[in-house]
């Protein structure tokens, strides 16, 4: 007797969907707490505490229902089975446009361009609502129609292009792979990830903003002072037109070895005064400094081999796939199955990588201080918050659950504790 995979798989995201919530219902309790924490009294204003509570609830409550449609939509999915019904209409599809439904390659491609299809109408409701109503109605969206839907166009494109060689990629590999599948899988998917790490700030993110050299003055020759001095291999610093989307602000480093750049969007220097961006900046080459990056880099090398390797397992499992209503065993369809059968596991990893991030996030705000910045990071850490309209209040379990970085009242609580150790 075949074993119930895919009514466990569903048991399970029905469980994790039920707790979750929970969080988000403790989250939401938090966010409409009438007051400031009490160590932000007196550093946020009562109106942008007002504006942030009034954003969060908004984003909150329409968490509430995209969650509620999405794990519908997911188990219908799996428990009427659609999937293999979908494999079959998309070979159908094939052969319908003259092409032959036998060759997986074929038949995969035509799988997943209807899924892009099917995927691309059922959110773009939500992608509307969230952007021209929630984000317009508390003043950070500054998208038109016209450029939101040349974005969407700008992506269904690259997916195109860069898809389809990829994937065939993929499937050979598989087919070919043997023993050592896991290996090969991981050096492929390692290659490209160097690639695209590579190409994507050169010739795909132009594709949807404007890079400009950061020009002459006092925060360049700040910034290029603060990568000297700590040997960081600055070789151009950009600033990038955040606000013809969006008016949250942010930075970023980018690179490999001796050819590093740094972007900051045009948002962070309008909201913080030279010093607090380049408090900002000093954090974000705190994580190159301390290795943040590589280490992260090296640990999703070892959890995608990991993964690969489990990936081989569920690949010679034929009740497997007969569970999920498959009498053949696709390649894709492979790889959506093992990512449903080990939600579990990544619910865990996901959990403790956010560990990992946030004491990360600790130690560079240190490194920061260490240089210096302790006052002007400080400053900037309560600006970007309060200019974001970001979270004041939140519940300890959420945060844990959820956050990638600490919330800023630990934050600010740690570079207080550091400084005063010192003193």
């Amino acid at each position: 007797m075949a074993l119930p995979y895919l009514e466990a798989v569903v048991g399970f995201m029905i469980l994790m969907y039920f707790f979750e919530t929970y969080l988000d219902f403790r989250q939401h309790r938090a966010l409409k707490l009438p007051n400031l924490p009490k160590p932000l009294e007196g550093t946020i204003s009562q109106d942008k505490f007002e504006k942030s509570r009034a954003y969060s609830i908004d984003k909150s409550n329409f968490h509430f229902v995209h969650e509620l449609v999405s794990i519908a939509m997911d188990c219908t999915v799996l428990v009427y089975r659609v999937l293999p019904w979908f494999w079959k209409k998309s070979g159908d599809f094939a052969v319908l446009v003259g092409l032959n439904a036998d060759n997986e390659i074929i038949h995969s491609l035509a799988f997943l361009g209807g899924v892009m299809i099917w995927s691309q109408i059922t959110d773009l409701p939500f992608s509307l609502y969230s952007t021209f109503v929630i984000e317009a109605r508390h003043g950070f969206n500054k998208q038109t129609l016209w450029l939101f839907f040349r974005d969407m166009f700008k992506s269904i494109c690259l997916s195109l292009i860069i898809g389809p060689p990829i994937i065939s990629a993929i499937i050979v590999i598989v087919q070919k792979g043997g023993p050592y599948l896991a290996i090969y899988l991981w050096g492929f998917t390692f290659v490209l990830s160097i690639v695209m790490m590579t190409l994507y700030p050169i010739l795909i993110a132009p594709l949807f903003n404007k890079f400009t050299p950061l020009p002459e003055g006092d925060l360049r020759q700040k910034i290029e002072a603060l990568a000297s001095s700590l040997k960081f291999p600055l070789k151009k610093l950009f600033v990038i037109d955040g606000s013809t989307r969006s008016s949250h602000s942010n930075a970023f480093m980018y690179g490999f070895f001796n050819n590093k750049r740094i972007v900051l969007y045009d948002t962070l220097i309008q909201q913080c005064n030279e010093d607090e961006v380049v408090a900002v900046i000093a954090h974000e080459l705190g994580h190159w400094k301390l290795n943040h990056t590589m280490n992260s880099f090296i640990t999703i090398q070892i959890i995608t081999l990991l993964q690969f390797g489990g990936y081989t397992l569920v690949r010679n499992s034929s009740d497997l796939f007969r569970s999920f209503g498959f009498d053949s065993q696709p390649v894709i369809i492979g790889f959506i199955i093992f990512q449903h059968t080990v939600i579990p596991l990544q619910h865990l990893l996901s959990f403790c990588l956010n560990l990992v991030s946030r004491a990360f996030e600790f130690q560079a705000d240190d490194f920061a201080r260490k240089l210096g910045y302790h006052t002007t990071l400080k400053a900037a850490l309560v600006k970007l918050q309060e200019e974001n309209l970001s979270a004041m209040n939140t519940d300890p379990w959420y945060s844990a659950y959820h956050y990638s970085h600490p919330p800023l009242v630990e934050r600010l609580a740690a570079l207080g504790d550091a400084e005063k150790k010192e003193t």
